[in-house]
């Protein structure tokens, strides 16, 4: 399969693209701990001058959303920085927007071209100059309209911000405006092109679509297909912009080029071997808002080899659930770092799983361990770590290499709520 890329970043050597974001890395980390008030205590005594490889990257912490989250409310109360000294940016002409998160998370936009990267998954998508393009993503609070807007200013496109809601006026528009495509998520979607053939409205222009925001099953995709519309999904946050997206191959997600993207073990900071399932933390090549080791808290896996359409950079399976798997088990909270935590302790693990069963208030912990070898007294010595670090009983069960699925699920809740 042959296309044509948005640049030729897209096509470069594997190498020589590592070779590049590695470059950048102690660049991005020196600016973080010079500018960013929240990463120069993050970062402390951090020598960025070691911060050359993936492994040297490893090891610095893993910062996730809650803690920004966290951080951004303590310093907001004390009537300090609303970013809690994440952004390197003040207000004024360097940040003309900003947006907001659920929680509440602010976060700043720059004014650099195509700020959120998003021209990429858009030319993918098989958007072109000089196109009208429907936006239907939302244009207050959250930032996914102006992420989208940005990007299509940046590939030349004229675009409609239809927003959301008013489905009837979202159709008329379309017929008379005619737009090559639509951006929004793929269930609004679906609620126009339905109005519009109850309206007995043709949109005969609408034949591409770039959707992100929630799930786009293959099923959904069939139907627009069936009603002559392409639709492609990209993997975006308000936090890191792009991150991945879709090409007309259909196998899996092509990372963005602005990204370093590691697959970690839930609750922890450890990257896992190719094809295992784990936690995407993403390390974004952005001055003003210069996110190190974020965890974005979303699941999922690398593919091997290249996609089909020429394009080299890692491919990931897209979302594939949550890492946060905390549960509540006899009035206690346990969470992946604390049984991330219990393996440490123990080399010849290579691999565990903490099922919850039974009933809520009659809960049964069994902890199931994928071990190398089977010393004497192992698995006493895991229920006493166990009870070490959570406070609860857990009855230990030894399983061979090979055994756990590949799924990222660290913890697996299976009691009954009724």
């Amino acid at each position: 399969m042959t296309t044509t890329h948005y640049d030729t970043l897209e096509s470069r050597h594997p190498d020589q693209r590592e070779a590049a974001l590695m470059a950048a890395l102690p660049g991005l980390v020196a600016n973080a701990q010079k500018h960013s008030p929240a990463f120069a205590t993050i970062l402390a005594g951090v020598d960025v001058g070691a911060i050359t490889s993936r492994a040297a990257l490893a090891h610095l912490p893993v910062t996730r959303k809650h803690e920004v989250l966290a951080r951004q409310l303590a310093v907001r109360q004390s009537g300090g920085d609303p970013f809690g000294g994440f952004s390197t940016l003040g207000y004024g002409t360097h940040m003309p927007h900003v947006f907001a998160s659920p929680g509440t998370i602010y976060e700043p936009e720059g004014t650099r071209k195509d700020y959120w990267r998003m021209a990429r998954a858009m030319y993918a998508a098989g958007f072109r100059p000089s196109q009208l393009i429907h936006n239907s993503f939302s244009y207050h609070f959250v930032p996914a309209g102006s992420m989208m807007e940005t990007g299509a200013h940046a590939l030349g496109c004229t675009v409609f911000p239809g927003g959301t809601g008013q489905t009837e006026q979202q159709v008329q528009a379309m017929a008379e405006l005619r737009p090559d495509g639509y951006i929004g998520t793929p269930s609004f979607l679906k609620i126009i092109v339905e109005k519009a053939l109850e309206m007995q409205v043709t949109l005969p222009t609408l034949t591409r679509a770039l959707v992100s925001g929630e799930a786009f099953p293959p099923s959904l995709r069939d139907w627009l297909g069936e009603r002559g519309i392409a639709g492609y999904q990209c993997y975006a946050t308000a936090d890191l912009g792009l991150i991945a997206y879709e090409t007309p191959a259909r196998e899996g997600l092509v990372l963005d080029e602005g990204v370093i993207v590691e697959i970690v073990r839930p609750g922890t900071g450890d990257p896992v071997a190719e094809g295992e399932v784990g936690e995407l933390v993403v390390t974004t090549l952005n001055p003003d808002y210069p996110l190190v080791r974020f965890g974005t808290g979303d699941l999922s896996a690398v593919l091997p080899g290249n996609c089909p359409t020429g394009r080299t950079n890692t491919r990931i399976q897209g979302w594939m659930g949550r890492a946060d798997q905390t549960v509540k088990i006899r009035g206690m909270f346990v969470h992946p770092g604390q049984l991330a935590a219990i393996v440490r302790r123990f080399p010849e693990v290579l691999k565990a799983r903490l099922v919850v069963s039974g009933e809520m208030a009659s809960d049964n912990m069994t902890f199931r361990v994928e071990a190398s070898q089977l010393p004497a007294g192992l698995a006493q010595r895991i229920g006493e770590a166990i009870r070490d670090i959570t406070k609860l009983r857990a009855t230990v069960e030894l399983l061979a290499p090979g055994s756990l699925p590949n799924d990222g699920m660290v913890i697996e809740d299976t009691r009954s709520y009724k």
